[in-house]
């Protein structure tokens, strides 16, 4: 047999070419096809981005900066006009004397050097309480550990509610009108981490006088035996020294932290009749829940005479019911030589910008011996409260609470605790 490897060659050659055509072929096709959807794929990115442009820019054109809620502008107004450190005239809100009612009032501030200014401020209560001081404030000497202080005021409360003395007394009240006259100075220390430590010294000078309003004066129910130091006008140089550990941000509000401190006062009657001496306890504790979105809210304090034998006016006895002790019993309800408070709240923030609420649970009692105080007897009431506040102050507490004797309505220029 005879074989045409010429025919034989032309046949590969053929069929390679061909061969080669086609995968050439679709070579192209496939360039060609990669071609387009990579040009389709990029000119759907330029379309996208384009309008994706054109979607901010129509935005910027139309979208507005935030704007605050009415009530957030409201609280932010508040903080800064009520709250903050004020220099010229501004509102001061305080009480003139517990059991005043509402009270509204002006200061005016200057400063006269670094950290210092001078105030002079008046108050006028709803019940006609009144009072008018000047004083001085120095911050943060001894590289921020000391603060300096000096005041000078009078005050006149003109319907001071007296009850008699002991924990049973009737809710019958009696009336009297107290004037004080008063000049002093105070120093505040932190030496070390939280350590507090404070002294004063003032001088106190009392008239007490016969009571207005609807309730009888206190000498048309009492001697006396029932109100002791009845109708004496006692001129004190009183002096305190407290130590203790605070660790919360402010002592006008506080979420967090908490007060240890113990209070010596020593009152020395010029005319050594009156003199006594008295210790204060005070425990508070601020427990925040979830970033301080909620916060437990714990205090006790006690307040005791030292020597049975010294005699105490009967202004001046330690008391209870008030805006900021037992908050359902009006102010000074219950006076005796030995108080003691229990007091716990759950506070929950709405809006941080300046305003809390609180339900709250008090206890309390007062007694004629140290021996007396324990957890039998307590007065006790339960209540409801909302706050304006700054990081630092509460010159606004309106709470409403319930307790043995009815309903009371509290307005308060200062935190609870």
């Amino acid at each position: 047999m005879t074989i045409d490897c010429s025919s034989l060659t032309r046949r590969s050659a053929n069929r390679f070419a061909k061969t080669s055509n086609q995968v050439h072929g679709r070579t192209h096709v496939l360039s060609l096809l990669f071609t387009v959807l990579l040009a389709t794929s990029v000119h759907a990115q330029d379309t996208r981005e384009a309008e994706w442009t054109a979607e901010q820019e129509r935005k910027a054109t139309v979208t507005k900066p935030y704007e605050p809620s009415a009530i957030e502008a409201w609280l932010t107004t508040i903080r800064r006009t009520l709250l903050e450190q004020p220099a010229g005239l501004y509102p001061y809100f305080a009480s003139v004397y517990s059991g005043g009612g509402f009270t509204l009032g002006a200061g005016y501030r200057t400063y006269y050097a670094d950290r210092t200014h001078a105030d002079i401020k008046g108050l006028y209560s709803v019940k006609g309480y009144n009072a008018l001081e000047l004083s001085t404030d120095s911050w943060g000497h001894a590289d921020g550990r000391l603060d300096l202080h000096a005041r000078a005021g009078w005050r006149d409360a003109t319907q001071v509610a007296y009850y008699g003395v002991g924990i049973d007394t009737p809710n019958v009240r009696s009336n009297f009108e107290l004037q004080q006259w008063y000049v002093g100075a105070d120093a505040d220390v932190r030496p070390i981490w939280r350590t507090v430590f404070g002294a004063a010294i003032i001088y106190e000078n009392y008239t007490l006088l016969e009571g207005h309003g609807t309730s009888p004066s206190i000498e048309e129910s009492f001697t006396p035996d029932t109100a002791p130091g009845l109708g004496v006008n006692p001129k004190y140089v009183h002096a305190s020294a407290a130590g203790g550990i605070d660790w919360r941000p402010a002592a006008g509000y506080a979420r967090r932290g908490g007060l240890y401190q113990i209070t010596y006062h020593s009152f020395n009657d010029l005319d050594n009749v009156y003199s006594f001496d008295r210790i204060d306890g005070e425990v508070v504790q601020h427990i925040p829940i979830l970033r301080e979105n909620w916060v437990v809210s714990l205090r006790g304090f006690t307040q005791t005479t030292l020597d049975d034998d010294d005699r105490v006016p009967y202004f001046l006895l330690p008391s209870l019911g008030s805006g900021s002790t037992l908050r359902a019993y009006p102010s000074w309800r219950f006076r005796d030589r030995h108080s003691l408070l229990f007091s716990g709240e759950f506070r929950w923030i709405p809006n941080r910008l300046g305003l809390d609420m609180a339900l709250f649970y008090d206890a309390g009692k007062v007694t004629p011996r140290w021996r007396d105080l324990s957890l039998d007897g307590l007065k006790s009431d339960v209540g409801i409260g909302v706050r304006f506040h700054s990081p630092f102050a509460t010159p606004l507490r309106i709470e409403l609470a319930k307790g043995s004797e009815g309903f009371n309505l509290v307005f308060a220029g200062s935190a609870a605790f």
